[in-house]
């Protein structure tokens, strides 16, 4: 009988969450839960379940990774019915593989339930297909973050060369040096780049840039949410739209000045 589940919260939105997900949070007796897993969705618990909070987000921890491997043993070794309750999909950037190998050590069976990743969302967000025919083939998810903190140990020669779509979660401390190595890799600096923050909720907000003039955006407007960044030449006519709307703004909000001091 499997007595953890690992399951993915999705970007935030509860209507995002598939159905398996809602039905295993009803049943569920114990909910171990993200930082990023919106309230709603944690409000789906039985009220008998009881809820705790393990989240990690912006270097402050509510409990180690070890500790959370721990109480999912400890938790399913009591007969309860655990739900790992993580943002986005468990598989991605999820840490799930230390937590199911530290099941799998104890004999514990789980099962492992996806969920929408930020990505996704910020691209159904965007009206903006992340992959688009003779322009890119590929989808590369990154971390803005390596494991000690500071800039990830990525190749961006290659990257840069992939011609791909390029989505780095978790980096928006990072982005000016991300932003400079991809540049020193080569990548125009006029390469279409667009930050997100909350992908799929009321709050969502979006900065369409370069990717040489997106640090100095993101700096400017400092993000409270999680932030996803995208980068590549599919973004291309999302950048342009954006700059022809942020004009005509400009051009009405002149003429009406001009109309006012008449």
């Amino acid at each position: 009988m499997t007595h953890v589940f690992l399951v993915g919260a999705g970007p935030g939105d509860p209507e995002l969450l598939t159905l398996k997900a809602a039905r295993l949070l009803r049943a569920a007796s114990v909910v171990l839960y993200d930082s990023l897993a919106d309230p709603r969705i944690i409000a789906m618990a039985g009220p008998a379940a009881r809820l705790i909070d393990v989240g990690k987000r912006c270097g402050k921890h509510a409990a180690s990774q070890a500790q959370i491997c721990r109480l999912l043993v400890e938790e399913a070794r009591g007969g309860h019915n655990v739900v790992r309750l993580k943002g986005g999909d468990p598989m991605v950037f999820g840490r799930a593989s230390e937590e199911m190998d530290a099941l799998r050590a104890h004999g514990i069976t789980f099962e492992v339930v996806p969920g929408i990743t930020a990505a996704t969302a910020a691209a159904a967000a965007l009206n903006l297909s992340l992959t688009r025919r003779g322009v890119a083939r590929s989808l590369h998810f990154l971390t803005g973050h390596g494991a000690q903190g500071g800039l990830p140990a990525h190749d961006f020669v290659s990257l840069t060369k992939s011609g791909g779509t390029l989505v780095v979660y978790m980096g928006g401390e990072t982005l000016p040096g991300l932003a400079a190595h991809f540049i020193e890799a080569g990548m125009p600096p006029d390469m279409p780049a667009i930050l997100i923050e909350n992908a799929s909720l009321a709050d969502q907000r979006s900065v369409p840039a370069t990717i040489a003039t997106l640090p100095r955006l993101h700096a400017a407007q400092a993000a409270a949410g999680p932030v996803l960044i995208l980068i590549g030449e599919a973004l291309r006519d999302a950048n342009e739209i954006a700059a022809l709307e942020s004009q005509a703004v400009s051009e009405m909000e002149r003429t009406m000045a001009d109309a006012s001091c008449g």
